[in-house]
């Protein structure tokens, strides 16, 4: 019963400046900024979309006001045309084919009319186009002066659920706009980046005899089983120099917390509580938080590895049952409602470590498996609302969420 109510539980984590609880919105005097296409070689509907998903980009660095208007314009005019000349900012850019079929685009930036940005891209394919618009916006940020958005040019890992038993491990951007599908046919879930490098990850396939962690090294597209363990295994996190794992799994009747070493292929059991203790993640080198039932019902817990003491981290929420911590926040999914057999909306929170802060993340729907950006600017996490699946970005010092559906299937887990 355990190993159902666990498995249950982790499922639900993957479907289902200080800043204080009451989040002021301002209205920010952005500058304003245009972009004009001056594309050769490609067809409308290629041009279009690429539009689009460089507005997306610009948009989502959350330092302009965008304009959403396609406008075309030859690239070598020293002047912006007329609708933009009262613009702060105009972005032109050309694409063309070059040899082998590669993509080349060139941007210029403009400034109150005047040229104070270009740049040259190359990518020897047409389809990872978007790849290329979240340089540019990268880039930009960077010659704005804005903190980082290094995130932006980082791969999406995610599971999606396409029928009963039947999932699909896929490779994406974080628009979701590039899509490789990886690992297909079987039911196999939480995928989890081996590294920074992101040339390999880890997943559990529940189509064994027992559930397996595997590793998949991408370049050589070699499989290997890992570990396996009676009732569920899970790759929670990884170190940050990627030695360590965090696993539960149910080795002695009971989900519990071990950490795994790469290297000498050993593990220790971190927790020993006779409950659900799942969902771990390195707070830094020394410590972890995990999600554990210990006072009835789940909710967030800290503890230092190798240690016996175990603190609560979260007093706000009625079921706590997924997190994230970078430094000294911790992001969360909390049950908005009592009822536990209905619809109900769950949250994502902000708490601080060091004050007795809360700030509420979204407001609508399912909201969970929060994941923060290495820098700690971005949380990315999975929406279910309506019946659509979405990826959404939350930009905490902007005070700004995008959302970017799923075509089709249902995210399962994710992480970037």
């Amino acid at each position: 019963m355990k190993f159902f109510l666990s498995l249950l539980l982790l499922i639900s984590m993957s479907y289902a400046t200080d800043s204080t609880i009451e989040v002021i919105k301002k209205v920010e005097a952005l500058p304003s900024l245009s972009i004009e296409d001056s594309s050769v070689d490609y067809n409308d509907t290629f041009k279009l979309e690429f539009f689009k998903t460089l507005v997306a980009d610009m948009n989502v660095i959350s330092i302009f006001n965008v304009d959403r208007h396609y406008r075309l314009v030859k690239y070598e005019d020293t002047n912006v045309i007329v609708e933009n000349k009262d613009v702060n900012y105009v972005l032109r850019y050309k694409m063309s084919e070059g040899d082998g079929s590669s993509l080349n685009i060139s941007i210029k930036l403009f400034k109150a009319g005047e040229e104070v940005l270009a740049k040259n891209y190359k990518v020897n394919r047409q389809d990872i186009f978007m790849f290329v618009s979240h340089t540019i916006a990268y880039d930009i940020n960077e010659f704005m002066g804005e903190s980082s958005v290094e995130w932006m040019k980082r791969k999406v890992i995610f599971s999606r659920i396409v029928a009963p038993k039947k999932s699909e491990i896929v490779i994406s951007d974080y628009t979701l706009s590039y899509q490789h599908a990886i690992i297909k046919g079987g039911f196999n879930v939480f995928p989890k980046w081996a590294n920074k490098e992101q040339n390999s990850f880890y997943y559990t396939t529940l189509d064994t005899e027992k559930p397996t962690l595997k590793f998949v090294d991408i370049k050589t597209a070699q499989i290997q089983s890992v570990i396996s363990s009676d009732g569920m295994i899970v790759c929670s996190d990884v170190s940050e120099n990627a030695d360590k794992l965090l696993l539960t799994m149910a080795i002695d009747g009971q989900p519990d917390i071990y950490i795994y070493d790469v290297n000498t292929k050993q593990y220790v059991r971190e927790t020993k509580y006779k409950g659900i203790d799942v969902g771990a993640h390195f707070k830094d080198k020394d410590s972890i938080v995990f999600i554990s039932d210990r006072l009835g019902s789940p909710n967030v817990f800290f503890k230092k590895i190798g240690k016996e003491e175990v603190d609560q981290m979260v007093y706000y929420g009625l079921n706590n049952s997924a997190c994230s911590a970078h430094g000294q926040y911790i992001v969360y999914k909390a049950r908005e409602s009592s009822n536990v057999f209905s619809k109900n909306t769950f949250n994502l929170h902000l708490i601080s470590t060091e004050t007795d802060f809360i700030r509420r993340l979204t407001a609508t729907g399912v909201n969970e498996f929060p994941k923060f950006s290495d820098d700690g600017d971005a949380i990315l996490f999975i929406k279910n609302y309506k019946a659509q699946s979405s990826i959404g970005i939350i930009r905490l010092n902007h005070n700004k969420n995008y959302l970017f559906p799923l075509k089709y299937g249902k995210l399962q887990a994710m992480d970037w």
